[in-house]
């Protein structure tokens, strides 16, 4: 009898513990979830681009003193040909609006390129908005500018704190499109050198982060990416201050960082591009979006193919692998190499050899001045 209430007392425990077990399974946190597919489909991983290209997008923190071979080395495994740097000027922190690198910085930069690669890297230089108002700012930026120039810079790159942290002497928003930086746009058509503007971050970003926000679990793992309402301007008020320069100022040539964050929307971004020569855009961070609408994406290279250029950003090797396979391949299915980026798996768009050319090198051959053309194919 004791026997029996014990093997019933035990099958009651194990019942109750199987339970347990299947509620926790039932119960799994979206950022543990990760499935392997078992489709078994076509797949390619490319390590190197089909053709030299430009990457229009890159960062280096340590350009006067970086060991410029180690970083040619890997370019090189890439098919890299180019590397533009957007941090000429080594600066990194909004904190003190810009004021943390001087000319030398640049000069130092230049001098390290021109001694050991000078047809393989080149700088976009950048401007400061400390004591942005005051008199003597514009006249002090402009020459600034012009110096650089003459120091070898191939481009302006303004950050994305423009319109959404930078404030000026009397503590407000500096806008994009603050007519104080008119003159600076000018300057730049008049310099024959485009401007690389990265305004404002994915919308999504500025939604409430809830179980809609498809961006969910990159705002829980990167909480300073989130953007308070109230906190800063709108969204659709920084990119409608940027569209308003681009509109303003047609002889200047702008490349709009990030698709101008409407790769999810190509329809708008095609209008944007229709109504306004002038401007160009680049893929860096954006290559998710792409991925996951083949078709329309495909169409709009196609379309657009002109207009745009190979961007990457961050300079992690292994993360080019993504890029190349979007563009030139037809795999299906096949996920991003951030998890918190895009839960979304992508597809290749398998673009006609002539459009990749212009995305990955005649595009900017065309619109940046004094690259080596003859490190490309015709």
């Amino acid at each position: 009898m004791l026997h029996t209430k014990l093997g019933n007392l035990f099958l009651v425990i194990l019942l109750i513990c199987l339970a347990d077990l299947s509620a926790t399974a039932q119960k799994m946190d979206f950022e543990e979830y990760d499935p392997k597919s078992t489709l078994v489909v076509p797949a390619h991983i490319l390590t190197r681009a089909k053709y030299p290209f430009v990457d229009i997008h890159n960062h280096q923190w340590a350009m006067p003193t970086q060991n410029l071979s180690e970083l040619v080395g890997e370019m090189d495994k890439l098919n890299m040909a180019v590397m533009n740097n957007l941090s000429g000027r080594g600066y990194r922190d909004a904190g003190d609006l810009f004021d943390v690198q001087d000319t030398a910085y640049f000069k130092k930069a230049q001098a390290n390129i021109r001694a050991h690669y000078p047809n393989r890297i080149i700088q976009f230089t950048n401007i400061s908005f400390a004591h942005f108002g005051q008199k003597g700012w514009t006249e002090h930026a402009l020459a600034e500018l012009e110096t650089d120039v003459r120091n070898g810079a191939r481009g302006l790159k303004i950050y994305k704190d423009l319109g959404m942290e930078f404030k000026d002497d009397q503590g407000k928003r500096i806008a994009v499109d603050d007519p104080r930086l008119d003159a600076i746009w000018e300057k730049c058509g008049s310099l024959h050198i485009p401007v690389l503007i990265h305004s404002a971050d994915p919308p999504s970003f500025w939604d409430p982060m809830d179980k809609y926000n498809e961006r969910w679990l990159e705002l829980k793992t990167h909480p300073d990416r989130r953007r308070e309402k109230g906190s800063s301007a709108s969204w659709k008020t920084i990119i409608d201050e940027q569209h308003h320069i681009f509109r303003a100022h047609r002889n200047t040539l702008f490349i709009a960082a990030h698709f101008g964050w409407l790769a999810n929307d190509l329809v708008s971004l095609g209008k944007l591009l229709d109504e306004c020569p002038n401007v160009y855009v680049e893929i860096a961070a954006i290559i998710a979006e792409l991925g996951r609408q083949p078709r329309q994406a495909r169409e709009f290279f196609i379309k657009y193919q002109d207009r745009i250029l190979f961007g990457k950003d961050s300079w992690v090797h292994s993360e080019y692998a993504t890029y190349f396979r979007v563009l030139e391949t037809s795999d299906e299915y096949f996920p991003y190499h951030k998890k918190y980026h895009a839960f979304w798996r992508m597809y290749g768009l398998a673009l006609p050899d002539e459009v990749l050319k212009k995305v990955y090198y005649k595009n900017a051959l065309r619109i940046v001045p004094g690259l080596d053309k003859s490190a490309f194919p015709q």
